[in-house]
């Protein structure tokens, strides 16, 4: 492989990792509507430039499967649990899309077939072909697994050229930067400088998957106004993961 310098190119087809987190808001647990709606709104500007979104949502505002295994919970009953209550999350989004008047699917992959589709590849497919925004829930359907990982599944499987994990942050930095004033913002990274600094971009599962399919990573800030249509845009925005030159953003 001949890593090149982050090489961002317009994209028509996304996919958003959204962790539960960023459906709190400013507080710790649940979920904050004026955020949701936000969200939305971001992703509405993409679909009116005739993008094809497709969402996984996490669910870590509600529940957190690790931290309940941790006080004595069976690791896949409580990993299950989390499965359920990212759909608390997928319904939410989904309200906040189609009061803005989108159309969308909600995709699951445990069978909830009174408030979501199973997940079937092809139909997701279709889904976002007609321009409907598809909101995959329940992760993978498989414990010991995160969302992460399932975002960079479904993202392989529906051939997205892109997975886009919106954050609270602005990319991709060399240490944590709300505890170290010096920490670096990365504009590109390699996947396996992400693997070999052990950077919390997704987890090590994720990005050897992205590695193995040649799928490109742009971590960004949600909070960022259009910032997710600037990554489909091919704008620089972010940390760009990918087969690519490892470069700070101050170089």
């Amino acid at each position: 492989m001949n890593p090149s310098r982050s090489p961002r190119t317009k994209c028509q087809r996304a996919l958003l990792k959204l962790s539960g987190q960023s459906f709190s808001g400013p507080d710790s647990f649940g979920i904050d509507w004026a955020t949701v709606q936000s969200i939305a709104r971001e992703i509405g500007r993409c679909v009116e430039q005739d993008r094809q979104v497709a969402a996984v949502v996490g669910a870590g505002n509600i529940w957190r499967g690790l931290a309940a295994a941790e006080l004595g919970m069976d690791r896949a009953t409580a990993d299950y649990a989390g499965m359920v209550a990212t759909v608390v999350n997928s319904l939410a989004l989904q309200d906040a899309l189609e009061r803005l008047g989108l159309e969308t699917r909600v995709q699951s992959a445990i069978e909830m077939r009174q408030i979501a589709e199973p997940f079937i590849r092809r139909r997701a497919i279709r889904h976002l072909e007609k321009g409907r925004v598809v909101i995959f829930a329940c992760g993978t359907g498989n414990p010991f697994f995160t969302t992460d990982t399932a975002a960079v599944l479904r993202a392989a499987e529906i051939g997205a050229d892109v997975v886009i994990k919106a954050t609270d942050v602005d990319g991709v930095y060399d240490k944590d930067p709300q505890e170290h004033d010096d920490a670096r913002l990365f504009a590109s990274i390699n996947y396996l400088d992400v693997l070999s600094r052990g950077l919390k971009v997704m987890d090590a599962t994720a990005i050897s998957l992205s590695m193995d399919n040649q799928l490109p990573i742009v971590v960004c800030n949600l909070t960022g106004p259009g910032n997710i249509q600037r990554v489909l845009d091919g704008e620089t925005v972010g940390s760009y993961v990918a087969d690519c030159e490892t470069v700070f953003a101050d170089e």
